[in-house]
């Protein structure tokens, strides 16, 4: 410290040196920072190729989301579809039968509701069928109470429609006639 209160010009002699040692030095250079430049230059132009592929692949997978979102909606009843076509002809054979006696046209009908009922579980459509269970409002629709001695009383003493749920969630309550109280 004592050296450069004594000589504060030779401080700022090396401050001078030092800078124009460093002036000197980016004036020598000036072939390699061209050199340099051009380097960074295509590393730049390499690194927007690559943002202009992202973005695109982006965008394609953007797209192709949309469209399996759409053909998701569009053909998601399709296996049930194709299920219910198995209903359809079995009542239509019921109906172009021309010689057919009530006994047959009832097994007809019969099967073909077996078909139906098949299609529906393969589905986790469930019948719901409360007779005899207590009413729960989540799941049953009471159209009418009525005095019974079988069930006791807020329970379903019969089921005027049935209900039916789908993987658990419900499609129609079951309409029902409560036992009074």
């Amino acid at each position: 410290m004592n050296q450069q209160a004594e000589h504060p010009e030779d401080v700022a002699g090396d401050q001078v040196e030092n800078e124009a040692t460093e002036a000197a030095d980016g004036a020598v250079e000036p072939e390699s920072s061209g050199a340099e430049l051009e380097e960074l230059q295509a590393k730049a132009d390499e690194n927007w190729n690559r943002y202009l592929r992202a973005a695109a692949e982006l965008e394609n997978v953007r797209k192709r989301a949309s469209r399996d979102v759409e053909n998701a909606h569009k053909f998601a009843l399709e296996r049930f579809g194709k299920e219910l076509l198995g209903v359809r002809d079995s009542l239509e054979m019921g109906l172009a039968a021309e010689n057919a006696d009530a006994d047959s046209l009832r097994e007809g009908s019969v099967a073909t509701l077996k078909l139906l009922g098949t299609a529906m579980q393969q589905f986790g459509i469930e019948q719901i069928d409360p007779e005899g269970e207590p009413f729960d409002p989540e799941f049953h629709e009471a159209i009418s109470m009525q005095p019974s001695d079988n069930v006791e009383p807020g329970s379903v003493v019969s089921v005027v429609q049935k209900g039916y749920s789908l993987n658990g969630r419900l499609l129609r309550p079951a309409m029902v006639i409560v036992a009074a109280e």
